[in-house]
């Protein structure tokens, strides 16, 4: 990724939140979701959600915004496959 990655206070604070619930997400999984994601969605206001395959049931959200000069993760959070993957 040639630019620079930061994280918001909410999305650290996530992390964090989610490691005391037993869920530990690293950082570099979460960089790893921007560019290389199993599917993309563009949301409101230019935010863009990235999606990869936590395990069989659960999968990794990580919201977004692609500045010119860097990438904010905004939040991110587990959901369940099915309820992000509908056919």
């Amino acid at each position: 990724m040639l630019k620079e990655l930061r994280f918001s206070d909410h999305a650290l604070f996530k992390l964090d939140l989610l490691s005391q619930r037993g869920i530990v997400i690293h950082q570099d999984f979460v960089i790893d979701t921007i560019q290389a994601p199993d599917r993309r969605e563009l949301g409101e206001g230019e935010k863009i959600t990235a999606q990869k395959n936590l395990d069989d049931n659960l999968v990794l959200r990580v919201v977004y915004r692609d500045y010119e000069a860097f990438i904010l993760v905004i939040t991110l959070y587990p959901g369940r496959r099915s309820r992000y993957e509908k056919n």
